[in-house]
């Protein structure tokens, strides 16, 4: 019975949250839209292009000095479906081509207004 009330109780709560507004669906891209990468010089971020004119900043929690390897690939794994809203959206890792990968876990995803992406050294734009 308690078990049936929790179950109840939940789904009245999820039931209540407010459907995502416009101005944060604006702020989701599609995974299909991604077309370029470059981290930035302390390995604290990714800067990621989508589509012709967005671009993203993805902080991580972490450095991931792995980002600044020649030669190495960023792995990207889906959680949820195609878009890509949250950091939770993203498993990340950077791969060697040789087997190897190293996490490099998103904590913050910021669209750049075109401002800051114009104002972005020529050595940080993806």
């Amino acid at each position: 019975m308690r078990l049936r009330m929790a179950a109840l109780a939940l789904a009245a709560a999820v039931v209540a949250v407010p459907v995502t507004s416009s101005a944060a669906k604006s702020e989701c891209f599609l995974s299909g839209d991604w077309s370029g990468w470059r981290a930035t010089p302390d390995s604290k971020a990714i800067y990621i292009r989508v589509g012709v004119s967005r671009i993203y900043r993805l902080d991580l929690s972490t450095q991931c000095p792995s980002l600044q390897q020649a030669g190495v690939h960023l792995v990207t794994r889906l959680r949820g479906g195609p878009w890509i809203c949250h950091p939770l959206d993203l498993d990340l890792s950077i791969s060697d081509g040789h087997g190897f990968k190293t996490p490099c876990i998103v904590n913050k995803i910021t669209r750049l207004s075109s401002e800051e992406a114009t104002a972005l050294p020529k050595d940080q734009r993806p």
